[in-house]
């Protein structure tokens, strides 16, 4: 598996996108009933090339991540080429910028002594996909990328 197995939640989400994968391989409602009572390691394999179809797509179509914690935000343009990275650190360590007033603080204060700005971009590795993937695993989220164009114009400006 190269990404990782779809949560229950998910797939049942995705439920009528994996019957027309069984369909793509001829795999009708009885015989997957029949692979999943008979043959459940099958029935885990192709849980887990459907999973790695869906993560491919979205994969595919993501241009921005967050990663928001406490006393940072990393904010990631995901380009063709590199991916963009605006970091912000929060020096205060009484502010939590996952709180809402933690962020309420920092809307106030973000041109303060006590916020720092580091912009940064790297190239790839050999799979542009598992490096988004990383990111993910490591707690980012997917986005429209409105904080990052926001940051983006502060910092420009």
């Amino acid at each position: 598996m190269k990404y990782e197995r779809l949560t229950k939640q998910q797939l049942e989400e995705l439920h009528q996108e994996f019957i027309n994968f069984l369909a793509t391989q001829s795999i009708t409602a009885d015989e997957w009933d029949a692979i999943k009572r008979d043959r459940p390691q099958v029935a885990e394999e192709e849980i887990d090339v459907f999973s790695d179809l869906v993560w491919e797509g979205v994969l595919a179509k993501v241009d921005y991540l967050e990663n928001i914690s406490a006393q940072h935000m990393h904010l990631f343009h995901l380009l063709e080429k590199e991916m963009k990275l605006i970091s912000v650190k929060v020096l205060n360590p009484n502010i939590d910028l996952t709180t809402k007033e933690g962020f309420a603080w920092f809307r106030k204060n973000y041109q303060s002594d006590f916020v720092e700005y580091l912009t940064a971009s790297k190239a790839y590795g050999k799979d542009r996909k598992a490096d988004k993937f990383g990111l993910i695993q490591q707690g980012a989220i997917i986005t429209k990328g409105d904080l990052y164009r926001w940051f983006e114009g502060m910092i420009d400006a």
